[in-house]
């Protein structure tokens, strides 16, 4: 299944989606009772899914406002950084990377940030500059987990009964805060600097393990991998991320970014006003932003 946040006469609305159709259903009208957000959604999901069927034609979804598929996460989202081995090389070259140490090209372990529930945008919303501050705008399209089911001590063999499902996301960053700083939680957490979405897919529409990923700027390509590349794969992130720290329902994960990122350029391609971001998942929509 697919699910969306629309608004709908302003109001955040959750949805089951047909993209193949282009139709919405309002879970509400699936399910009388519920009047819950996307989270709440998540953490009911094993008593509603029998529930969760099309009923009738569905209202057109073009022209509808798509807003991220959790607008209001509980706690921080979880990041994965350097974890594609040649992402991980040209951050490294890049002069960038103060966390890296010498000589290293790819962590040993996974390495892990967060950014605050203040930085999520949904798709088509602009992503503030704040040119008062920074002056080095960067974009990572990422592959994102949301959990499903609460846990701690996770298994890998048992990471992926504890998923609901996926989403993208955009792990934009201030590069030159990034570098200051050297941990990364003040470049990756301006506000609006990750934007979410369009969709949140069920782990059981797609195979997590083996989807494409893609990155465009301007109409250019310049990120094309796959999830199968990970340094760390899912199950490795989930084992690391709950060994003691209980995850919850509604809990994101983004996984990491491929090379090709504007840093990884020589000189760097750093983003300005009016450039426009599309990051494509395979089986997951197409997230869009504009520099605002």
């Amino acid at each position: 299944m697919k699910f969306a946040n629309l608004k709908i006469d302003s109001t955040a609305v959750v949805c089951l989606v047909d993209t193949d159709a282009g139709t919405y259903w309002p879970v509400t009208d699936l399910v009388p009772g519920f009047s819950g957000d996307m989270v709440q959604l998540v953490q009911e999901y094993p008593n509603l899914k029998s529930k969760l069927a099309a009923k009738g034609e569905g209202k057109p979804l073009n022209g509808a406002t798509v807003l991220a598929p959790i607008t209001q996460p509980r706690r921080n989202i979880f990041c994965v950084g350097k974890n594609y081995h040649e992402h991980a090389a040209e951050f490294s070259k890049s002069g960038f990377d103060s966390s890296a140490k010498e000589g290293e090209l790819a962590p040993d372990f996974p390495v892990v940030f967060t950014k605050p529930a203040s930085t999520v945008i949904g798709p088509g919303d602009a992503i503030p500059s704040h040119p008062e501050v920074t002056s080095q705008l960067d974009y990572e399209a990422e592959f994102a987990v949301v959990i499903g089911k609460a846990g701690r001590g996770i298994k890998k063999a048992d990471a992926f009964d504890h998923i609901f499902g996926y989403t993208i996301v955009n792990d934009f960053t201030a590069r030159d805060l990034q570098k200051k700083h050297r941990q990364w939680f003040i470049g990756k957490s301006l506000d609006g600097f990750c934007p979410m979405g369009p969709y949140l897919v069920t782990n059981d529409e797609v195979d997590a393990q083996n989807l494409d990923i893609k990155c465009w700027v301007n109409g250019e390509l310049r990120q094309n991998s796959n999830t199968s590349l990970l340094i760390f794969d899912i199950p490795t992130i989930i084992e690391t991320l709950s060994a003691g720290m209980t995850l919850q329902p509604g809990d994101v994960i983004a996984t990491g970014t491929p090379a090709g990122v504007g840093i990884g350029f020589n000189p760097p391609k750093w983003l300005k006003t009016g450039d426009t971001i599309k990051i494509e998942v395979q089986g997951l929509g197409v997230l869009e932003n504009a520099v605002g």
